[in-house]
């Protein structure tokens, strides 16, 4: 089992859809059972896979002493994925994770380890207290990022603040977002600090993946956008393989390390 955390330092830069995006590949392209674990109180994982709110809101309260993750799990559209969906009560668990001990929602992943080979967090976007889990749980950390030089600033100061909270952490994997070959300043980024990251294009198509609440292959298969995030999503499944192959010492990379364009 392999958990996969999508982080982002701002919102608006796509997280959410790129989660579901390789949740949905992993549940039907690679045929792993897969659970999508939203983690944000704006529910739009949740949204975009067609679970509704529940009636009960205890998207917090499973992370108590006597919390069963399992309860809360909800089958999605999709064979092979499921999900667990946020409600309003996840604005309190910056307050509750504390509470809970350091790496409870590790040991809450580690729980459902026999039922599902990947699990997918899809955090609220900046660092708290259910971020700072979610990193502690991870095997891979996807940050998508705009192209633009404050995005590539607030990236290098994540790196730092990672290395200060953590001595050791899973690989971060940097993904360039929206971009647009169009733009001058995009394709500097493209080629200069981001020439090692995987790129998602700005889109029509992944606007669609909410309109239609639906994969992007089911309607846009073979396209630009679905082209590369199944790259994406393929460097990722490797780079997960080789290390079900070894034994795992999760250690820090330079995002020149990360996964091909």
């Amino acid at each position: 089992m392999a958990v996969i955390t999508v982080f982002s330092i701002k919102g608006g830069v796509g997280k959410t859809t790129l989660a579901t995006e390789l949740a949905w590949r992993w549940a039907q392209t690679g045929a792993r059972p897969t659970l999508l674990w939203d983690l944000d109180p704006q529910g739009g994982a949740s949204f975009l896979t067609g679970v509704g709110e529940p009636q009960r809101q205890r998207a917090a309260a499973i992370f108590q002493r006597d919390g069963r993750p399992r309860e809360a799990i909800s089958a999605s559209s999709v064979p092979g994925l499921s999900v667990i969906p946020a409600d309003p009560s996840l604005r309190q668990l910056p307050q509750i994770l504390p509470r809970c001990g350091a790496r409870r929602l590790q040991q809450m992943t580690s729980l459902l380890r026999s039922e599902y080979k990947r699990i997918v967090l899809d955090c609220p976007a900046g660092l708290s207290a259910v971020s700072e889990q979610a990193i502690w749980a991870a095997d891979a950390i996807i940050v998508p990022l705009p192209p633009s030089p404050l995005s590539l600033r607030a990236f290098d100061q994540l790196r730092e603040e990672l290395g200060r909270l953590y001595h050791r952490h899973a690989p971060i994997l940097p993904v360039l977002s929206m971009y647009n070959c169009r733009r001058e300043l995009h394709r500097e980024v493209r080629h200069g600090a981001g020439a090692n990251w995987p790129a998602v294009p700005l889109a029509a198509q992944i606007e669609q993946v909410a309109v239609r609440r639906a994969p992007l292959a089911s309607f846009a298969p073979d396209s630009l956008p679905d082209r590369a995030l199944d790259r994406l999503w393929q460097g990722i499944e490797a780079r997960l393989a080789r290390t079900d192959q070894a034994v795992r010492a999760p250690v820090s990379f330079s995002p020149r390390q990360s996964i091909p364009a």
